[in-house]
């Protein structure tokens, strides 16, 4: 019987093996990396529900001791101690899918079962995930040439048409896999002798491997165009990476466990430069993993962790290079070394890294394995078994729910898209209900319930203007009381997403944003929305657009000297900004400072492709004569109008939505408000 609970066992993980590379799931809105993390948990909980099974049925438990087991249970403790001490949303760092715990225990698992089989069984594994590496390769070859371009593919497989897709997920993670065989198929053709010749079916299945990965890198450097859209790959900058891990030694806390789990966003906001705006990337506020998987752990778990997983790394590499006559182990344990330091992480990345260490770990690991008869034992028996089924049984059921919610969350995007607003706002507030942990639901869903509430406030703005005087300020109890809802929802969610992690300026970015968007609706909005914005700024100082954007509501509130103080602020930080210009030059302007004005308004004219912008070149230079000529009042009104029509330099305008009286929220709607 236990043979037959091991060929079960090598069964499951075959069937794992070949299945990661090609699974995703299109019930999720990010098809891969989330679906193959669920994959990997699911698969780890049923080997563990076989080997429960097993111990009932032949009353005994057996256990070998692997190489790496130490130092894996330190690498894993310092992760869980990161999310413990540093994490501060800890429930969305457990299911991060490039550094979480929960991810990097499945793979454990997996390691831990795959690691125990005979060398046979391993290389019939290797052979197997060799063969989906193949199917892969198919995959890419065919989807290069686009076969779906020009056919009418129904709304969910709508994917299909995108030149980038892979079952693996981004082009980075398709070329690090399909490299890792290349690299492992040149190194077994390379050690092959007269007497150990192999089947030519291999050299094919490598030629083919080598065709889908140049085809791969390829899209990475000369990126496809989707319906006008430059599909390009996007990399963290390895030079902010770096300061962001050297940013963690100034403090002893998070020199030692890291800034937590999930948490990168906050220190890259944090250490980015000015340099940085004068980037292409200036425009992505931060990025949610570091460049490379070393910097990566170092940043966000601390040294803590960097030294348990440098041990595994330098005890695998010992290993290894005792293994003379195993080219093919050396070549993608370095192939591996080489991503790692290179690459920000991910689930592939750490998958491939799983099965080196656990096929080292067989070759280097000769011990027999310990059985232990608990037929006589039943208080340990038992006690096993209700751990097992606890353990497993608990498992599924919190997983099962953050599935869930991720399935419901992608068909309230898929309401956006059939322009049901019902299937928007009830597929978010259950997937909420379901797991109120996770920032991206609170966020889209205050901007669900703030578009409620402008519907109906722009409605009945629609209604009135046809009416008297008299009538045009007159809101119903009813209307009122379903905005005020609304709205209060709108502001609960938003500060529910700031409360999950207060260090991510999104979340205070979208906060802002509410507030300003309800400014001519509820009383005290304005000052809420300049302290939100302020929050912003100091978790992302070096963000240019937080300072045009509070500017902005200086602005909308005629404050023209504060407006011109955070335009300047944003000029600064970004000084090939043309829009930052324009606004600080309308700002001067209204506060009367013409000269100063009119030497800003040059500067925008500076900025601008005569070729390329003429619309915007044309009317920065009329509204720059108007400058010089010290513009009468009189004539702003239709300068404002000429603004309604250019497409990138524009000046704050307040929303159009609009109540009176306005509306009272209680204190606790205010961002300090706890």
């Amino acid at each position: 019987m236990e043979k037959t609970f091991q060929t079960i066992k090598s069964v499951s993980l075959n069937i794992i093996f070949f299945l990661f590379p090609l699974f995703f799931l299109p019930l999720t809105q990010e098809f891969f990396s989330t679906g193959k993390f669920y994959f990997l948990a699911f698969s780890a909980l049923l080997l563990m529900l076989l080997s429960g099974i097993e111990i009932i049925l032949t009353k005994k438990i057996g256990w070998k001791k692997g190489n790496y087991d130490n130092f894996l249970v330190l690498f894993i403790f310092s992760i869980a101690i990161s999310v413990i001490v540093s994490s501060p949303n800890k429930i969305q760092a457990l299911l991060n899918t490039s550094f979480g715990p929960v991810m990097i225990i499945s793979l454990i698992i997996i390691y831990f079962y795959f690691s125990r089989l005979d060398k046979t069984a391993q290389i019939t594994s290797f052979k197997v995930l060799s063969f989906s590496a193949f199917v892969l390769s198919i995959f890419t070859i065919i989807f290069f040439f686009q076969p779906f371009k020009n056919l009418d593919l129904p709304a969910g497989i709508q994917f299909l048409k995108n030149p980038t897709f892979s079952p693996v997920g981004g082009l980075v993670d398709l070329a690090i896999f399909l490299g890792f065989f290349v690299v492992a198929g040149a190194a077994d053709i390379i050690s092959q002798d007269e007497s150990n010749k192999k089947n030519p079916l291999s050299i094919v299945f490598w030629i083919i491997n080598l065709v889908a990965l140049s085809l791969a890198v390829y899209l990475v450097v000369k990126p496809p165009v989707l319906n006008n859209q430059t599909l390009a790959t996007i990399l963290p900058p390895l030079r902010i990476s770096w300061y962001a891990a050297v940013e963690t030694l100034k403090n002893p806390l998070s020199a030692l466990f890291g800034v937590g789990i999930d948490n990168f966003a906050p220190i890259f906001t944090k250490v980015k430069d000015v340099a940085y705006n004068q980037s292409p990337l200036w425009q992505i506020n931060s990025f949610v993993i570091s460049r490379s998987t070393l910097l990566h752990i170092m940043t966000e778990a601390g040294i803590f962790c960097l030294i348990g997983f440098g041990l595994l790394i330098i005890t695998l590499i010992k290993s290894t290079l005792k293994l003379s006559d195993n080219l093919t182990l050396k070549s993608v344990l370095f192939y591996w070394l080489l991503v790692g330091l290179l690459f920000p992480p991910s689930i592939t990345i750490w998958f491939l890294f799983f099965f080196i260490l656990a096929i080292n770990s067989r070759i280097n690991n000769d011990e027999e394995t310990s059985t232990f008869d608990l037929a006589n034992i039943m208080p340990i028996y038992v006690g096993v078994l209700i751990i097992i089924l606890i353990l497993v049984g608990t498992s599924s059921y919190l997983l099962g729910r953050t599935l869930a919610a991720e399935i419901l969350f992608k068909k309230s995007n898929d309401g956006l898209i059939s322009n049901s607003a019902q299937q928007v706002y009830e597929n978010q507030r259950q997937a909420i209900i379901l797991n109120p942990f996770i920032e991206k639901y609170r966020i889209n869903f205050s901007q669900v319930n703030l578009l409620i509430a402008n519907n109906i406030a722009n409605k009945i703005n629609q209604q009135t203007t046809k009416a008297t005087e008299t009538t045009k300020t007159q809101i119903s109890e009813t209307d009122r009381q379903t905005i005020t809802q609304a709205i209060q929802a709108a502001i609960e969610e938003g500060k529910a997403a700031v409360a999950l992690n207060s260090q991510k300026a999104a979340g205070w970015e979208n906060l802002a944003l509410i507030y300003r968007n309800i400014i001519n609706i509820a009383q005290g909005a304005d000052m809420w929305t300049i302290s939100a914005f302020q929050r912003a700024i100091v978790a992302d100082p070096q963000n240019p657009r937080y300072r045009l954007s509070l500017g902005g509501v200086y602005y909308s509130l005629k404050n023209w000297g504060q407006a011109s103080k955070s335009f300047e602020e944003s000029v600064i930080l970004k000084s090939d900004w043309s829009n930052a210009y324009y606004n600080l030059a309308w700002a001067y302007f209204q506060n009367n400072n013409f000269q100063l004005a009119a030497s800003t308004m040059e500067n925008v004219l500076k900025l601008i492709n005569p070729t390329t912008d003429k619309a915007d070149y044309d009317k920065v230079k009329s509204e720059l004569e108007e400058f010089k000529k010290k513009i009468p009042k009189e004539k702003e009104t239709s300068t404002e109008e000429t603004q309604q029509q250019q497409t990138q330099l524009n000046v704050p305008t307040a929303i159009p939505a609009k109540i009176e009286p306005k509306i009272e929220l209680p204190k606790s709607a205010s961002p300090e408000a706890k």
